[in-house]
């Protein structure tokens, strides 16, 4: 909400508290205020001059000399290129000497051997955004209207003196979303009286039930549509005052009809629409939900198609307005509105929630009724804008308003005692203390031993229980002033849970090996959830996703890291290492909470290596891959509970894929995208694993144990065995740790061989066996018997016959 400190003045006798001064103050009660804006700091040397004749510059076709008077004792020549510039006007002048925006310096100049002495400004130049200027002035300078006096300032007439606060304001705060709001906050942090505007218009002996009949057939979403008519108004443009305080706000000036309407929307908080009353089609408003299908063009131009979520005044029969959020092009008031049917209503805010959303129309009106707006204002505000309408736009203002009322106000009465409002701020304030806060909260308010009675008026919607008048009386008591007092009680010292330091050591470890942390999107769409899920279950859908790539919640995080490759690869960076750890969702019941899940994922593409002065280039392949995993289960302490097997995962490569498992127990896998998928994605060779972090850091680590340096020599046999192609490596592996017995402390594949002297669908697979006994040396009978079992098992197990 922007505020004009000069406009706020009206309501609010601000003598001796500077804009400043007052953004601190309101601040410290509660709402923040994001920033104060000078809106004529840096300006001087402007002021309305009179342009006494103008013609075509002789050597420019583009360019127009002007003779202006400014004040001074001789009229000046300015060179202007505005094309809407003519003798007669009334224009802000920059003389020679005045800084504008930019600290842009006017000095004398010649422009093709003309003399200038200053600058015919426009509002843009003057430090006004361009949005905010008027259609008429957009390309050109500014007008004045003609009671602009020569000579005086300029930035004064524009209302540029002023001083704009910008408030941060929550959502619970929908009363400051207007001046009036404002100025009761003030008023109460102040402890001054707020003066409210007075009407006085005289109706005409016409009625305005003779002109309109208004019905609301949704009642549940429009208890009250009050309708006046205003007769054979002038459009022109509005008073320079209220132009200004409309830009001051963020708002582009119209006609003055429109201007009013926004005018008292800024002013009352409450939204209003003026209707072309003989371009309606009838003498018939009705308020009712669209059907499916209903078509509407709103103000901007644009076809819109209805539901019956949709709120829609109409006239009877066709709507001519979306309510709440825009008008419509068939009602729109213009240059040639002669009568005026006026708009003040009480919609509630799901149903203009709901429309604003569909359509992606997001006003100014729309943002007050999504938040509330007060109800007691409705009628009030529709009188203000008549009177100012009567005012400006010689419009008459016919008798009475058109209601359908069906609204029921109950007052809300919240009680609190003073006992609590001490106890829960730890004060020590008197009952008459707290009395004159809700007093100058402008809150009725009945004092009975120590309770306090308060009816809560209704532009304070946000005001329902206790615990919000002890906000109200601390906000205003000041929170600054408040003692501070220390816990009493025991205390922990805090640190890092068993888990935590785990997860942390796995980002160390990674990070260390060459990987970057990467965080990616939670949400997804349907057709990557489940890829390389681990645990395969139905995807939880969003009720109301943002786009259809992000509606559902993910189930891996492998899809979101190729994703994240495939964007760094079309900007040629193509040796990367990302890894994640986070969520996946996993759905439990029809009613429950999902289950989150923490995984650790990672995917890496391009040389894993690169020394160009050594020429070393080593692309990354499945062993890297797995290393880093070893490399981290042995940092766990886990090395030995986790094994590897080969796999098949959707997605991944069939031949190049693993399993990761501890105690019998899938927890991940390890391997090549498929090449299918590595293409479709424009990705080089590229390999993935992902885990149940869970699994992997719950897993009870044994104590460690040391043993003593052997006293005696080991004995080391080498064996080539000969089996199928398909035969994993690992499974010859376990077989001969189980058959080895005591004596065999370690075994290592050194060797695959496929090939020449190598029968069809055969391979060769070298292991080096490792035996040894702490306790005496090993004879040669010890090994021969040890090794002819593991032998024996391999050829009865795994049909492995010794290489020749």
């Amino acid at each position: 909400m922007l505020v004009s400190y000069k406009w706020l003045k009206e309501y609010v006798d601000l003598d001796g508290v500077s804009a400043a001064e007052l953004a601190e103050k309101i601040t410290k009660s509660g709402i923040e205020v994001e920033g104060v804006e000078t809106l004529n700091e840096g300006i001087r040397g402007v002021v309305v001059g009179h342009v006494l004749s103008c013609e075509q510059h002789p050597n420019a076709d583009k360019l127009n000399k002007c003779l202006v008077d400014t004040g001074e004792a001789d009229p000046v020549q300015i060179i202007c290129g505005a094309p809407n510039v003519a003798a007669g006007q009334k224009v802000a002048v920059a003389k020679t000497g005045a800084v504008l925006p930019g600290n842009f310096k006017i000095k004398k100049a010649k422009l093709r051997g003309e003399e200038s002495n200053g600058m015919i400004c426009s509002l843009q130049e003057l430090g006004i955004e361009g949005k905010l200027v008027a259609k008429e002035f957009s390309e050109g300078i500014y007008v004045f209207p003609n009671a602009a006096e020569v000579g005086t300032d300029a930035l004064e007439l524009l209302n540029r003196d002023d001083q704009i606060l910008e408030l941060g304001l929550t959502p619970n705060r929908a009363d400051c979303l207007s001046m009036l709001g404002v100025a009761y906050e003030v008023g109460a942090i102040l402890g001054k009286e707020v003066k409210l505007p007075e009407t006085n218009t005289a109706p005409e002996n016409e009625k305005a039930s003779d002109y309109i009949k208004v019905s609301v057939a949704a009642k549940e979403d429009n208890p009250l549509y009050v309708a006046k008519v205003i007769k054979n108004v002038k459009i022109g443009p509005s008073p320079q005052w209220m132009q200004s305080r409309l830009m001051g706000a963020g708002i582009r000036p119209h006609n003055n009809i429109v201007d009013i309407t926004n005018y008292i929307l800024l002013e009352y908080g409450q939204p209003l629409h003026a209707f072309d009353y003989d371009r309606l089609g009838s003498r018939e408003i009705l308020v009712r939900r669209a059907a499916d299908g209903e078509e509407i063009v709103t103000l901007d131009d644009t076809k819109r198609i209805l539901s019956t979520d949709h709120l829609v005044i109409t006239n009877g029969t066709e709507p001519v307005a979306l309510a709440g959020v825009m008008g419509g092009a068939n009602s729109e008031v213009n240059s040639q509105t002669e009568n005026v049917l006026l708009e003040s209503a009480y919609f509630t805010g799901p149903a203009i929630r709901k429309a604003s959303k569909d359509h992606g129309l997001r006003s100014e009106a729309s943002t007050r009724y999504e938040k509330g707006v007060d109800p007691a204002r409705v009628r009030a505000a529709a009188e203000r804008a008549a009177e100012l309408m009567a005012a400006y736009a010689q419009g008459e203002v016919l008798a009475g308003s058109v209601e359908a009322d069906s609204l029921e106000i109950t007052p809300v009465i919240v009680s609190v005692t003073l006992e609590k409002v001490n106890r829960v701020l730890g004060t020590d304030l008197s009952e008459e203390v707290v009395a004159d806060i809700f007093s100058r909260l402008k809150f009725d308010v009945l004092t009975d031993n120590g309770t306090f009675t308060v009816t809560v008026p209704t532009r304070r919607g946000d005001i329902t229980i206790e615990e919000d008048l002890i906000e109200e009386v601390a906000r205003l008591y000041g929170y600054d002033l408040l003692p501070k007092t220390l816990p009493i009680g025991t205390s922990t010292q805090g640190g890092l849970t068993d888990y935590q330091k785990k997860r942390r050591t796995v980002r160390q470890f990674l990070e260390g090996a060459g990987l970057m942390q990467a965080i990616t999107y939670s949400l997804t769409s349907a057709e990557k959830a489940a890829q390389y899920a681990l645990d395969k279950r139905e995807p939880i859908t969003l009720a109301m996703p943002m786009s259809e790539e992000r509606s559902v919640l993910r189930l891996s995080i492998v899809p979101q890291l190729l994703d994240a490759l495939k964007y760094n690869q079309a900007r040629q960076n193509d040796n990367l290492a990302l890894y994640e750890t986070g969520a996946v969702f996993l759905k439990t019941g029809s009613s429950e909470l999902p289950e989150e899940r923490e995984h650790l994922a990672a995917a890496i593409t391009g040389l894993w290596e690169n020394h160009p002065w050594q020429g070393a280039k080593e692309p990354v392949d499945f062993y890297v891959v797995k290393g880093i995993l070893e490399g981290l289960f042995t940092q766990l302490g886990i090395e030995e509970m986790v094994s590897f097997k080969q796999g098949a995962v959707e997605g991944m490569h069939p031949g190049r894929t693993a399993l990761l498992s501890i105690a019998g127990k899938q927890v991940g896998f390890v391997g090549q995208v498929h090449p299918t998928v590595q293409k479709s994605l424009d990705l080089k060779e590229t390999y993935v694993f992902e885990l149940s972090l869970k699994a992997i850091l719950s897993v009870e680590i044994p104590a460690l144990r040391y043993k003593t340096i052997p006293r005696y020599p080991s004995i080391t046999r080498d064996i080539a065995l000969v089996v199928g192609a398909e035969t994993p490596a690992g499974d010859l592996q376990d077989i001969i740790i189980e058959a080895g017995g005591s004596l065999l402390t370690d075994v290592n594949l050194f060797d695959l061989y496929e090939g020449e002297h190598m029968e069809a669908g055969k391979k060769s697979l070298a292991f080096s066996l490792k035996y040894l006994n702490p306790e005496k040396t090993l004879t040669d009978e010890d090994v021969m018997k040890a090794h002819d079992k593991v032998l024996t098992a391999l050829k009865e197990k795994a049909n492995a016959v010794l290489r020749g």
